[in-house]
C-alpha cells in the first residue's frame, strides 16, 4: 500500500524473554478508520508506544505519514493525536486549565470554535472545566482525554480503550465523531478496544493481534461476507427435514418444528427451498463480530475478553 498514513514494517520489541511485538507489519491508508484488536499482553499498547516513541524497537521500523517514528520521532508525534489507555491528569488542575496547557504544547493551537464543539458534544460544562482535576469521575477524566486528543483537528489519532467507563450517550457521540472524521478522509485512526460493538460500528478494517503477531487484517464488508450468518426456521406442525444438497449450509439443530442453520451466501436459495412447507417464522441473527474474530485464530485454543 503506497502512501500508508502508517506503516510498521517488521515491527519486534523484546523485554530480556518477553515478547511484546515480533515481526508485525501492518499499512493503514489514510483517512482509515482500523480497529487494532487483541487480548490482554496481546501487544497492542507495545504497538502504539513504539509509534509514539515512547518505546524503542528491538528491529524493524514504523513511520506515521511518511515520518521514521524513532529517527524523526518529534515530527511524527506534531501530527498525532493521542489517547492512552489510562489518562494522565494533573490533580490540582482545573479542566480548563489541562485542556490550555495541552493545547499550548501542540505544534498547532486549538481552535477555539473546535474546542467549543467538543465540549458540548461530550456534555463538558463550564462547570466541569472550573473543577479540578482530582475531584473528577473516572468517566469525566475520559471525556477530557478524548477532547484532548481530538481538539487539534490531528491528521491521525491514536485512541487506546477509547469509551471506556463512559455513558452511552457519550459513546453515541464518539461514533459520531469518528464517522465525521472518517467522511472528511482527511484523518486516519488507529483504534484498540475491547468493545466489539464499538469496533463493529465506526471501523472500515480491523487487525487482530496475538502473542505479538498480527493473525489477520480484514475489512468489516469481508468478514461479513465470509462469516455464516445463522437462520432460525419454525414450523406450525412438524416437518421432516429437506434441504438441496447444494447449499452452503451447515445444519446446527434440528427438531420437528424448528430448524437452526448457518448459512454461507446469499439467503435466496435456502428461502426458496422452503416453499410448500408450513413455515410459521424466519429469523436472522445480527453478523457477530465476535464470532468472525474467533474464526480469524488458528488452532484448537480460541482466547478472547469479549
Amino acid at each position: 500500500m503506497s502512501g500508508a498514513a502508517i506503516r510498521i514494517s517488521e515491527l519486534t520489541k523484546y523485554y530480556g524473554p518477553v515478547v511484546g511485538v515480533e515481526g508485525l507489519t501492518l499499512d493503514v491508508a489514510p483517512g482509515e478508520v482500523f480497529g487494532f484488536l487483541g487480548v490482554n499482553g496481546a501487544g497492542k499498547t507495545t504497538t502504539i508506544r513504539l509509534l509514539l516513541d515512547l518505546l524503542r524497537p528491538t528491529s524493524g521500523a514504523a513511520s506515521i505519514l511518511g515520518f521514521d517514528c524513532q529517527r524523526q520521532g518529534l515530527e511524527a508525534r506534531r501530527r498525532i493525536g493521542y489517547l492512552p489507555g489510562e489518562t494522565p491528569i494533573y490533580p490540582e488542575l482545573t479542566g480548563a486549565a489541562y485542556l490550555r496547557f495541552l493545547s499550548a504544547l501542540g505544534a498547532q493551537r486549538t481552535s477555539p470554535t473546535r474546542l467549543n464543539v467538543l465540549l458540548r458534544r461530550f456534555d463538558v460544562s463550564d462547570l466541569d472545566l472550573g473543577r479540578r482535576m482530582r475531584d473528577y469521575s473516572h468517566g469525566m477524566k475520559r471525556k477530557l482525554g478524548l477532547i484532548q486528543a481530538l481538539m487539534t483537528d490531528a491528521p491521525v489519532l491514536m485512541l487506546d480503550e477509547p469509551t471506556s467507563g463512559l455513558d452511552p450517550l457519550v459513546i453515541e457521540a464518539f461514533g459520531e465523531t469518528i464517522d465525521e472524521l472518517a467522511r472528511s478522509g482527511r484523518t486516519t485512526v488507529l483504534l484498540s478496544s475491547h468493545v466489539l460493538s464499538e469496533v463493529d460500528r465506526v471501523c472500515h478494517r480491523i487487525g487482530l493481534i496475538r502473542s505479538g503477531r498480527l493473525v489477520a487484517a480484514r475489512t468489516l464488508s469481508e468478514l461479513r461476507a465470509v462469516t455464516p450468518r445463522r437462520l432460525t426456521v419454525s414450523f406450525t406442525r412438524p416437518v421432516a427435514l429437506r434441504l438441496p444438497a447444494n447449499l452452503d449450509v451447515v445444519l446446527v439443530a434440528c427438531e420437528s418444528q424448528r430448524w437452526v442453520i448457518d448459512v454461507r451466501g446469499a439467503l435466496g436459495p435456502l428461502v426458496s427451498s422452503l416453499a410448500g412447507l408450513p413455515v410459521a417464522d424466519i429469523s436472522l441473527a445480527p453478523f457477530a463480530l465476535e464470532d468472525a474474530i474467533l474464526r480469524l485464530f488458528d488452532g484448537n485454543e480460541h482466547p478472547s475478553p469479549w
